[in-house]
């Protein structure tokens, strides 16, 4: 049999429909069906997880063949079947040898030439190829099912550990967009106990109860599609537009007298002439001739005109919105309600992040810098790492930026939002920054800061396109600063 026929089973498994009715199994199950029809979100972050699933064991039991155990045994096949028929009767014996302890065909190998069929039968190398191949195909058969069901029970249990995630997370979580259910879908790996439930309760309650908090986090999630573009052309449009003008038949004013022939507005002593019948003609002819003397009246009118304008085109088109950088200042002065603050407000960028489809990362500073990714896979692990983060050390302004600088100057966070959390006790930045700043900015990059202090730095404030203060105490108000 030739070895493309033969051996290609790993191929012919992977395209038999065995995979997808496996993907169809899983589907069936009712804990999946109720999980994928709670929400459209949960159902298509399902369904592309399992497509990737499915291409993966496709990709994984087409290279079964390839393992040492098989690939050494289909080589020696390869040379056995095109050997002379003399030559395999005197070499056949080292053949069997050579599967003994790694072929599934030795035992039955053995067996056909202890039947001394070789001297009699001048088919035996055909039909010993011949069996060869099936317990091959068979093995290599065994292998790749065996493999899609280990990775069958894998993506069971992880499909079922995102079910229970899920169902904790309605406790901290609102329902609603099916964008943010889906990526949260996708962070679900995580398996959470119930302190991290009761973590994530409280930082949420906190940001609910601070709804000054909100509103920020609110604001920056819209700035995105609040920038003009640069690169776009402006056009010419007309709108409709009330505008006052200056008339003199609107009696709002007397501004003075005037010759006319206005009798609604004329002066009293021009009556006179009306007395006397030989003055009468006088009256007649000053009226003909539009000078009898009347006040002068003047007043403003409104009038819907079309007003001519250039405008860009920005506000037209969807401006794609990068990541958020959220820069945390995880000094000691930040202890107590500045922390929880910090955190409440970064843990709202996340949910928006989610529903935005955009990414969210948050570096704390002190004398060092942590990363922590909060939308990546098994991202509910990175955002309860950095909930029990404690805040000591002092602050370190420069480093965070230079860091968040370099990240933005990457194709990957372009339009990204940058905001700096902190109390905002340092000195100013060197001149460097502030170009290198201004360069990003003209890249579609913002720069916000929120101060959880009244005693930060004014000037420290003025690299950042728009800043907030929200004061830790009682008596604490937001605060636009511009």
């Amino acid at each position: 049999m030739p070895i493309s026929e033969g051996l290609n089973i790993a191929m012919m498994l992977a395209e038999s429909g065995v995979v997808e009715n496996a993907v169809h199994e899983m589907m069936a199950r009712p804990e999946l069906i109720v999980a994928a029809e709670s929400n459209p979100g949960v159902k298509s972050a399902m369904k592309g997880q399992l497509l990737k699933w499915r291409q993966h064991v496709q990709k994984r039991i087409s290279k079964i063949s390839t393992e040492e155990r098989f690939d050494q045994e289909i080589g020696l096949y390869q040379e056995v079947i095109n050997w002379e028929r003399d030559y395999f009767n005197e070499h056949v014996h080292e053949v069997v040898k050579k599967l003994e302890g790694h072929s599934a065909f030795y035992f039955k190998a053995k067996t056909l030439i202890e039947r001394d069929l070789i001297k009699h039968n001048p088919m035996f190398q055909s039909y010993f190829c011949n069996q060869w191949v099936q317990h091959l195909k068979q093995a290599l058969t065994e292998a790749q099912l065996h493999e899609l069901e280990r990775h069958k029970e894998k993506l069971l249990a992880d499909l079922y550990q995102r079910i229970e995630t899920m169902r904790q997370m309605e406790e901290v979580t609102e329902s609603g967009d099916e964008k943010k259910a889906g990526r949260l879908w996708d962070m679900a790996k995580a398996k959470l106990t119930r302190t991290d439930v009761n973590t994530l309760k409280s930082i949420a309650t906190f940001l609910k109860k601070n709804n000054g908090l909100q509103e920020i986090a609110e604001k920056l999630g819209r700035m995105a599609n609040e920038v003009d573009d640069p690169n776009k052309e402006r056009v010419r449009s007309e709108d409709l537009k009330m505008v006052e003008e200056r008339s003199d038949s609107v009696t709002d004013d007397i501004v003075g007298v005037h010759e006319s022939d206005d009798l609604s507005k004329l002066l009293p002593n021009e009556a006179m002439f009306l007395a006397y019948p030989e003055l009468e003609v006088v009256f007649y002819k000053h009226l003909v001739d539009k000078r009898l003397m009347n006040y002068r009246v003047q007043g403003a009118q409104r009038k819907l005109r079309r007003v001519k304008a250039y405008k860009r085109q920005t506000k037209q088109v969807e401006q794609d919105k990068g990541p958020f950088i959220v820069c945390i200042d995880a000094s000691g002065s930040m202890n107590g309600f500045p922390e929880q603050c910090a955190k409440a407000l970064a843990y709202g960028l996340m949910q928006i992040a989610l529903a935005e489809d955009r990414d969210c990362y948050v570096i704390m500073f002190s004398t060092q810098q942590i990363t922590y990714e909060l939308t990546k896979q098994d991202g509910l692990s990175e955002v309860l790492n950095f909930l029990s983060y404690s805040f000591h050390g002092g602050t370190d302004l420069g480093p965070v930026l230079d860091q968040s600088i370099d990240l933005m100057c990457g194709e990957k966070y372009k339009n990204a939002d940058l905001v700096v959390l902190s109390d905002f006790i340092a000195p100013s930045q060197p001149d460097a920054m502030m170009k290198r700043i201004e360069r990003l900015k003209e890249q579609k990059n913002r720069f916000h800061a929120v101060s959880l202090s009244r005693y930060g730095n004014p000037e420290l404030m003025t690299i950042f396109d728009h800043c907030w203060s929200y004061h830790p105490s009682k008596l604490g108000r937001l605060l636009k600063w511009k």
